[in-house]
């Protein structure tokens, strides 16, 4: 890993303007969600003008998601459909363990890698849905993040909820807003469904230890969020402002009015205990 990959580089002064114009506040908590291809530059430069406009007292969190490490998530079920079952159980013997230390979030994008390594950086110890953050109000943001809750109410977006984060979607589109997910958890009776990773054993994934770990959790459910994110920007409830961050189209907005407007959404657009 290069040097520019593990420190934030200073960020531009037109990139911190852009989120100042936007609305991102000073002294606050945020949780970006970005495409560093949209955004265009390198992501230790963005990370270092989010960090400038959040400033020394705000915090920085990002996705630290690991869907590599288990057999019953979405891009396991992609990778190996149409394989016979030998070759299936060659994918699961090599998953990689999750080891919070050490263990990479490829799919999430390289600013969120970045943030992931930058120094000081904490990350929450859920095997498939953790978070990184960067900033004092990391700790308080994720710890206690259950194993067998993905993002429900004992995991750091709760706790974002509590502080009244601002979500930064840099060039992504609502399909990847997780906060949406916390909506679910507060619908009545939603459904649930087991889940399954691999994690590392007692002496850490770094000494090669492995171990299957299985759990039962809410059925996420993403395959409505463009339609939801669209009619929450129209109704400019908590939306702070759309423009460009970098090269991208970025949208800021509060998290908590995100998550209370999905939970009305859900309600009228889902059946009953979905």
């Amino acid at each position: 890993m290069s040097a520019v990959t593990r420190h934030l580089l200073p960020g531009g002064e037109r990139t911190t303007t852009q989120l100042y114009e936007l609305g991102v506040r000073r002294g606050g908590v945020l949780l970006v969600h970005a495409s560093m291809r949209a955004a265009g530059g390198s992501a230790g430069a963005m990370a270092g003008a989010l960090r400038s406009a959040l400033g020394p007292e705000g915090t920085l969190a990002v996705p630290a998601f690991t869907p590599e490490n288990s057999d019953t998530s979405r891009s396991y079920q992609d990778h190996v459909r149409g394989m016979s079952e030998e070759a299936r159980a060659a994918v699961r013997a090599a998953m990689p363990a999750f080891d919070p230390a050490v263990s990479p979030a490829p799919s999430m994008g390289a600013l969120a890698e970045t943030v992931r390594l930058a120094p000081g950086a904490l990350r929450s110890a859920h095997p498939q849905t953790s978070f990184a953050a960067l900033g004092p109000g990391a700790a308080k943001l994720l710890g206690g993040h259950r194993r067998d809750c993905h993002l429900g109410e004992d995991s750091p977006l709760a706790r974002l909820y509590e502080a009244d984060a601002q979500i930064l979607l840099l060039g992504t589109g609502f399909d990847s807003c997780t906060a949406f997910h916390l909506a679910e958890y507060r619908r009545p009776c939603p459904p649930r469904r087991p889940y399954r990773c691999v994690v590392a054993s007692e002496g850490g994934a770094q000494d090669g230890g492995r171990r299957w770990w299985e759990y039962e959790d809410i059925a996420l459910d993403d395959s409505d969020f463009a339609a939801l994110g669209a009619d929450f920007l129209s109704a400019r409830t908590g939306v702070f402002g759309t423009g460009r961050v970098g090269a991208a189209r970025s949208h800021l907005f509060s998290l908590r009015a995100a998550v209370d407007f999905a939970v009305g959404w859900f309600g009228r657009h889902r059946a009953d205990g979905s």
